[in-house]
């Protein structure tokens, strides 16, 4: 079991420093997002809220007619309404952002902010593909994904390296609590082995769902374990930071978008958010996203497709229908974010992903002290 134990020991040693550097770019980039969501709609705070109004909200298609009046030259590729009288429609303008409308004027209150939605787009793309481009991209999902499956490593690996031979207060001391008065190599072991234990169920939550955004065995794995059928082509509400669409992409607006949209209300009489991702042509079936507000998942959204002439239901997957490997899937991402628990999830993926960036820390440096022992003694017998 010794030499079963030094093995583990070495393979946890080399995959930090194969993977240790974009393991800290990955979890510093984690910090920086754990909050975007509280962050962006503080920043636009003032164009999120409106003063509610008698009159009777206008449709979709007024809101699109009178938005291309003020401003010709957008390209609009989504639009997403809420129930709650007193929040703005937005409408997606592809990559170019969202726009905030007043949905009983149909006036503009503002673009998101660029600023800020700027900087967790870059940061977004760093932390999936090391802020590569174009063909580049596919090769830094490629080595994110090997260092978020080693980093999986060392978190499994980590447990059972630090295992303690006795479950006692006295062996757990040293793993479990900070000590004030160590320094060197002391010191780094201990916040090693001490961030590492408080933290790893989290991170390894945070790795684990990681690995679903970086292969499709890892995706196909969900469906197979809870023995689902898996959809043949996944679709996801459209992203108001970018629209869903490519900036190319031809967008048509339907000329009977207020009838489609009726439909989509009567279909989900209890929506809390509807959204739009606009076709590419007018004969091609209309999507909508909805929210119902029926799930403890954030991210829970019901799909209703429509016959785009005369806006007849084709098919209707509400969220709580789902099988099991759909609606599992579709916790992914909150539990990657820690959004899954609410705003305290979020501080404990926060506090977790500061946490592997010392992890990272201390281990180079114990891998340097190490190194630099062994290299000082191997002088020593050379000279004696």
């Amino acid at each position: 079991m010794q030499k079963f134990r030094k093995f583990i020991f070495w393979l946890h040693l080399i995959a930090g420093l194969v993977g240790g550097i974009v393991i800290f770019i990955m979890s510093i980039t984690g910090v920086l997002l754990a909050f975007e969501a509280q962050i962006t709609k503080f920043a636009e705070r003032e164009m999120r809220i409106v003063q509610p109004q008698e009159t009777p909200r206008l449709g979709p298609q007024e809101i699109f007619t009178k938005v291309q009046i003020a401003n010709p030259k957008l390209k609009p590729s989504g639009i997403t309404m809420y129930s709650d009288k007193d929040l703005a429609s937005t409408i997606a303008l592809g990559r170019e952002g969202i726009l905030y409308v007043n949905p009983y004027t149909g006036d503009i209150l503002g673009e998101g902010s660029k600023k800020t939605r700027a900087f967790f787009h870059i940061t977004t793309d760093l932390h999936r593909w090391l802020a590569m481009h174009g063909p580049s991209r596919a090769i830094g999902q490629a080595v994110t994904g090997f260092c978020n499956a080693a980093f999986l490593f060392l978190a499994i690996t980590g447990i059972y390296i630090w295992w303690p031979k006795q479950l006692t207060k006295q062996h757990l001391r040293p793993i479990t609590t900070f000590r004030s008065n160590l320094k060197g190599r002391a010191r780094d072991f201990n916040w090693h082995n001490v961030i590492g234990f408080w933290s790893l169920s989290i991170l390894i939550i945070i790795t684990a769902t990681g690995m679903v955004f970086s292969y499709s065995w890892a995706n196909n794995l969900i469906y197979t374990i809870t023995g689902s059928e898996a959809p043949k082509r996944p679709s996801s509400p459209p992203n108001q930071a970018q629209g869903g669409q490519n900036r190319e992409t031809k967008i048509e607006i339907p000329t009977n978008l207020n009838q489609l949209w009726a439909q989509a209300e009567k279909t989900a009489p209890t929506w809390k958010m509807i959204s739009l991702r606009l076709p590419t042509s007018q004969n091609q079936p209309v999507s909508f996203f909805i929210d119902e507000g029926k799930s403890l998942n954030p991210f829970s959204r019901s799909q209703l497709t429509l016959n785009p002439t005369t806006a007849e239901v084709t098919k209707w997957e509400p969220y709580e229908q789902l099988n099991r490997g759909r609606q599992l899937r579709s916790w992914v991402r909150s539990l990657h974010t820690g959004e899954a628990a609410g705003l305290p999830g979020q501080i404990i993926a926060f506090i977790a992903s500061l946490g592997a960036c010392v992890l990272v820390y201390t281990g180079f440096a114990l891998t340097w002290r190490r190194f630099s022992n062994w290299k000082a003694t191997r002088n020593n017998k050379k000279s004696n």
